[in-house]
């Protein structure tokens, strides 16, 4: 009997709690305008921004008309969404709008504190927020770093380069140190967005901002993957960093050479030659179809078995025997031949040094002409020699 009271007194404590809860988030319906940071500092002649919100707790969605009262003389304050001014906003319910007060302050606004009132009107409903703004002549030393494309894709063979927007946040010129920290391997070098001079500084002035660039350029041998990559920047105090990732993906890298690395052989006027010649993927992913071609000089013929090679691994090796036919009117001496393979866009030649010589058929009528040749010559001398 006791069990079952204390069960039951279990279970209308939670119902009680379930209620009480129930109560308490219908008590936060409605539409609500905040910022996480109601009182901020901004130094006079620069722009602040302050960021805002407009959340719909749900109610139905309502206009709310939008204005900014106790503005100082000589202040600008603009409300902006999604970086425009705006007068109105529309929150659908159980959804949020964002807002940002941006506060154009002049140089000469003194250091008096001022509360201005971010005011939102519709549907019955009056909201006031008021923002604490300070004033002060210098403020710490700060720098900020944003990254317009945090996360880029590519092989192994790409460059990679990530822009920066890299801002001065303080009253005094700044000599900003520009650091990366990448895996092994992986070179970093730092540039001006539209320049080519490599750095490891730049100068940026009180309040001003600079747009660098990162490459970085990855091994060839690298495997596929996702690699992290961090951007630091400092000036004595004053540090930012952004971190970055860098996609791989897998893609072939063919090379051609002839087995043991020669590529040379002699082949005889109208007598096909056969050489051994080694395709090799030292790339990442697979190799598919790769298409054996080649150039030689005018009335020469170049075959290839296979002439197509239709899968070859990462770290694997294929050897093909190239058939080389010099014409029939070429003369003794070295000529080029060219061998190409491709696949997926990709293509390695490699050239050939032929050294031609005459057939051993030619050199024996050769020397029967010259022998015939002395044997008249001989004769003549023979006949003609006793007169």
């Amino acid at each position: 009997m006791r069990k079952m009271l204390s069960l039951l007194v279990s279970v209308a404590c939670m119902l009680f709690a379930s209620a009480v809860l129930a109560n308490d988030a219908s008590s936060v319906r409605g539409i609500y305008l905040l910022t996480n940071y109601p009182a901020v500092t901004v130094r006079p002649g620069t722009t602040s921004t302050v960021s805002l919100t407009l959340d719909n707790h749900g109610a139905a969605p309502v206009r709310m008309k939008l204005r900014v009262e106790n503005v100082p003389k000589g202040w600008k304050a603009t409300l902006l969404g999604n970086g425009q001014p705006v007068g109105a906003a529309m929150p659908g319910t159980d959804n949020s709008v964002d807002l940002a007060l941006r506060l154009d302050v002049p140089a000469d606004a003194g250091t008096a504190p001022h509360t201005l009132t971010v005011d939102a009107d519709g549907g019955g409903q009056h909201l006031s927020l008021p923002i604490d703004v300070a004033l002060a002549r210098k403020l710490p030393a700060k720098l900020s770093l944003k990254s317009k494309l945090p996360e880029l894709k590519g092989s192994a063979q790409s460059d990679f380069g990530y822009e920066f927007t890299l801002k001065n946040d303080s009253n005094k010129d700044m000599l900003v140190s520009l650091a990366a920290k990448a895996p092994q391997y992986f070179q970093t070098t730092f540039t001006e967005a539209y320049g080519t001079q490599e750095l490891s500084s730049v100068p940026i002035k009180a309040g001003g901002s600079k747009d660098i660039k990162l490459k970085v350029t990855p091994p060839n041998t690298v495997e596929p993957g996702t690699y992290p990559i961090t951007v630091d920047v400092s000036a004595g105090d004053a540090k930012a960093s952004a971190a970055l990732k860098m996609q791989l993906v897998g893609q072939p890298h063919l090379t051609l050479s002839g087995r043991n690395g020669l590529m040379s052989t002699h082949a005889e006027i109208d007598k096909a030659t056969s050489m051994p010649l080694v395709v090799s993927n030292t790339g990442g992913a697979d190799a598919t179809n790769v298409k054996l071609t080649g150039s030689a000089p005018s009335g020469w013929t170049i075959k290839f078995s296979p002439d197509t090679i239709d899968h070859l691994a990462p770290g694997k090796t294929k050897e093909v025997q190239a058939s080389i036919t010099p014409a029939s009117e070429s003369l003794a001496g070295d000529y080029m031949v060219d061998a190409q393979a491709t696949s997926q866009g990709q293509s390695v030649t490699g050239d050939i040094r032929v050294s031609v010589v005459t057939s051993s058929l030619w050199g024996i009528i050769g020397a029967i002409i010259l022998a015939i040749a002395v044997l008249i010559l001989v004769g003549a001398v023979a006949r003609y020699g006793r007169r």
